[in-house]
């Protein structure tokens, strides 16, 4: 179904009210193939819109939002210790996580309650507690928004980076995502529970397994994170940043207390988190947005704020740390 100057709003995590000129929301992976192949979007500026967990809008879009709705799950391969599944675009991408865990399938339960759906995840990288979504995927199936033809992107050809891929830079906007594909264990085998305090959180709840990493992570993030359905946001507003030794070395001198994790080549990620909030941001409010008190790394909606007052609270921020550190914050976030 086709629909006319549409109301964004319910389809991104701020709660921005913005409208789209059209908003399309194909029900299988044919009705998206049959209308690229129709050239009814031809010349039209289209943009693939999921859960909107991860977009800013900051006017209305003169064009055509394409939202999936398909959202199947199938198993594609079966080895002696691990399988491999395919999900569909327009499936919830927690969803995804709560079935693996139930069917004892390690891999995704660093990944539990992420917002967002399948189809966002390969072009954002999402990561969380240790894992990347690039470290499970060995495909991905999308469709040419230009000549309508399929292609299959390996691991490799995706071009992973830190919450990056070739969909967010050469090629972003030019392909509609239809399924992804991920090898995961059979059992829950290692766990990765090196990151913070996760495993002591975890020890917790008794026994070790995938269902208490699951609990123990959809815990740290509601005890860190507003609800959406609540206060707007969109989760993390920028990634960490990376710096040199040379520059790790002159902050470390003069900030003892700065946390940091060696990324290799001589390089180290410092929290975002910590910089803002020792930039004096964290919980402060301007206009209608402002800082999580919780969570220095979430950018809220206080009620009824507009793109604009968000992005401008983003830029306020983002000077008063390059002042303080003389590090630029880059946006996590998808800004339109």
């Amino acid at each position: 179904m086709i629909k006319y100057n549409y109301s964004l709003r319910k389809y991104n995590t701020f709660g921005i009210d913005v409208r789209t000129k059209r908003f399309i929301s194909p029900e299988s992976v044919e009705e998206i193939k049959n209308l690229l192949i129709s050239n009814e979007l031809d010349n039209e500026n289209c943009l693939i819109l999921g859960g909107g967990s991860n977009i800013l809008f900051t006017t209305d879009f003169n064009g055509t939002i394409i939202h999936p709705l398909f959202n199947k799950s199938s198993v594609i391969e079966t080895g002696p210790d691990d399988i491999i599944i395919s999900a569909e675009a327009g499936l919830e991408w927690d969803r995804l996580v709560e079935w693996t865990v139930k069917n004892d399938l390690g891999g995704l339960e660093n990944l539990s309650f992420i917002p967002g759906s399948v189809g966002a995840s390969p072009i954002q990288n999402i990561g969380a507690y240790g894992v990347e979504i690039s470290n499970l995927i060995t495909g991905v199936h999308a469709f040419s928004l230009e000549s309508g033809e399929h292609r299959f992107f390996s691991n490799e050809e995706c071009m992973f980076g830190y919450r990056d891929s070739i969909f967010k830079n050469e090629l972003k906007g030019k392909y509609l995502i239809t399924s992804i594909e991920l090898r995961l264990r059979k059992s829950s085998g290692t766990l990765n529970l090196s990151y913070g305090k996760l495993e002591q959180r975890v020890a917790n709840k008794g026994e070790i397994t995938l269902k208490t990493v699951r609990e123990a992570i959809i815990d740290i993030r509601k005890e860190k994170l507003p609800d959406p359905s609540v206060t707007g946001n969109a989760g993390s507003f920028f990634k960490n940043p990376v710096i040199d030794f040379h520059k790790f070395s002159e902050l470390k001198n003069e900030h003892r207390d700065m946390p940091s994790w060696k990324t290799g080549d001589n390089k180290y990620k410092i929290p975002a988190a910590w910089l803002i909030e020792k930039s004096g941001w964290k919980g402060r409010k301007t206009s209608r947005a402002g800082v999580h008190d919780k969570h220095a790394l979430i950018l809220v909606n206080l009620g009824n704020a507009t793109g604009n007052d968000i992005l401008e609270l983003s830029n306020l921020i983002t000077q008063s740390v390059n002042d303080m550190f003389g590090i630029t914050l880059t946006k996590e976030v998808n800004v339109i």
